[in-house]
């Protein structure tokens, strides 16, 4: 144990299995109390139970560690407020809101159907959207109290969001989304004290292990570079107080690897000062394309 986070309460959804584990735990280790907040479900997310977000807790506990589960649904109102509260409830405030609560319903897009879009929306998007919410509601009345605020989101996108991703439709969009909802975060919270940042992790995961099982298989031997834990540290350095210059940002991150994204940002122009004719954008538009850089690959591709 170490007192890196010594002080600091934490909430980390979707912290039962996988990279939320692995994130509960490290920032556990280096001292800060951990809200575990899970719903148990399966990688589809069908199922549901309390043990293994309790299971989670117990061996944050066992290595002298406090810790508290939580079984709110992230993508509801309600259940994201009680969320909120509870890490107020048991440890008087809130420093850190990891999240990273998800599930796939991968489809390639003309397969895709409704329901199956507006579920992984609501626990992808409005997962991250309700808890951060009320996380902010809270952070800024305490700012406007006089208090001093040092408070952290720490968000999950993925390459998918970012570059998109053959067969993930519904999940690259929820997950360009977070990107976008990070860089207002950064720039409507930071009054308050509030840094909002984002993570797009690889590693090995109940989804990712299947999907990319060559790519996620671990080595028979020396550095495993897909296990979850890996991307943990750069959470726990982000949760700390050295991190509080640093908002807006989103973080590749893998193995021993970590980048900063470049993002969306204005690219090659042309501008003649007055309406264009349609018959005459071909060579313009050709002209800008063949100024620009070639965009990312999308993944499977």
């Amino acid at each position: 144990m170490s007192d890196f986070l010594e002080g600091r309460v934490a909430i980390v959804t979707g912290a039962a299995r996988g990279l939320g584990r692995a994130h509960a735990l490290e920032l556990a280790r280096h001292g800060a109390r951990v809200v575990v907040n899970d719903l148990g479900v399966e990688r589809d997310g069908s199922g549901g139970g309390a043990g293994p977000a309790a299971e989670v807790v117990d061996e944050i506990r066992a290595v002298g560690g406090e810790a508290v589960a939580n079984g709110d649904d992230v993508a509801d109102w309600d259940g994201a407020r009680r969320l909120i509260g509870a890490a107020v409830e048991a440890w008087g405030r809130l420093d850190v809101l990891v999240c990273n609560a998800g599930f796939l319903r991968d489809r390639m897009f003309a397969n895709a159907g409704e329901d199956e879009w507006d579920a992984v929306m609501r626990v992808h998007l409005k997962g991250h959207f309700a808890p951060a919410r009320h996380a902010a509601a809270l952070w800024r009345d305490a700012s406007k109290r006089g208090e001093v605020v040092d408070a952290r989101i720490i968000n999950t996108t993925s390459g998918a969001g970012l570059q998109g991703s053959i067969g993930q439709a519904a999940y690259s969009a929820a997950k360009g989304g977070i990107a976008a909802l990070t860089l207002v975060q950064a720039a409507e919270l930071g009054r308050y004290g509030v840094t909002a940042n984002a993570i797009a992790p690889a590693a090995r995961t109940r989804m990712t292990e299947t999907a990319f099982a060559a790519t996620m298989a671990a080595p028979a031997s020396g550095f495993d570079a897909m296990a979850a834990e890996n991307v943990s540290p750069l959470v726990a350095w982000l949760s700390s107080a050295q991190a509080r210059a640093v908002t807006g940002r989103v973080f590749d991150v893998s193995g021993g690897a970590i980048a900063i994204e470049d993002g969306w940002r204005p690219g090659p122009s042309c501008d003649r000062g007055a309406r264009w004719d349609a018959r005459e954008l071909g060579g313009v538009v050709g002209d800008l394309v063949a100024r620009a850089p070639l965009p990312a690959k999308v993944w499977g591709t």
